[in-house]
C-alpha cells in the first residue's frame, strides 16, 4: 500500500471496513510476534470481534484513514469475561506497515479516548509482545504504566516471548 501525502482522519469504524481491518491484523500474525494469534484470521472471525464493539459504550473501534484507504485501527474490547471488570478495557492498536511512524497511532489513540471519556471505564490495558519499543513509547505518551512482566508467555516462530502489561487510569466512576 502507497499512502499519498494526503490528510489523515479518523472515524468510528463501520462493517465496511472489517476487510481492510482483517488485511492489516492478519499482516501481524503472519510476519511479526506482535499478536500471539498464530492462524490469520477469518473475515468472519472479524465481523464476530466487529460486533462485540459498538459507536457507543465502553468497546469501540476507530480506524485511520489515509484519503479514503484504512491504514490502522484501535479499538477498546472487553478486558475479562468475569462482570466485576466491566469497568476495564484492553485497548489494541494496529496499523498499516507502510504507515507506521506517521503519527496514526497517536492520532488513533486520540479519538478512542477521547470517545471513552465519560463513559464507566476505570482502566485501560495493553499487553505488548516485547520486544516492541515503538509500541511501548506510543502507551507511555498515552499515560499507560508498565505494571507486569511475563517471561516467555507465548511461543510463535518456534521461540518463547516475553509480554509487558500496561496499564493506564480512566475517568470512570
Amino acid at each position: 500500500m502507497q499512502l499519498s501525502s494526503g490528510r489523515i482522519t479518523v472515524r468510528q469504524a463501520t462493517e465496511q471496513d472489517l476487510a481492510h481491518l482483517n488485511d492489516i491484523y492478519n499482516r501481524y500474525v503472519t510476519e511479526t510476534h506482535f499478536t500471539f494469534d498464530i492462524e490469520p484470521m477469518t473475515l468472519e472471525g472479524r465481523r464476530e470481534w466487529f460486533e462485540h464493539h459498538s459507536a457507543t459504550g465502553r468497546h469501540r473501534i476507530v480506524v485511520g484513514l489515509s484519503d479514503s484507504s484504512v491504514i490502522g485501527y484501535a479499538s477498546s474490547s472487553r478486558w475479562r469475561p468475569k462482570p466485576a471488570y466491566e469497568t476495564s478495557v484492553e485497548t489494541s492498536i494496529y496499523v498499516a506497515p507502510d504507515a507506521v511512524g506517521r503519527g496514526i497511532g497517536t492520532r488513533l489513540y486520540e479519538e478512542l479516548f477521547k470517545q471513552l471519556q465519560g463513559e464507566d471505564v476505570h482502566r485501560a490495558y495493553a499487553g505488548i509482545a516485547l520486544p516492541n519499543q515503538a509500541s511501548i513509547a506510543l502507551h507511555e505518551r498515552f499515560g499507560f504504566k508498565r505494571v507486569g512482566h511475563f517471561t516467555e508467555q507465548g511461543r510463535k516462530f518456534d521461540r518463547y516471548w516475553d509480554v509487558g502489561f500496561y496499564e493506564k487510569p480512566l475517568g470512570g466512576a
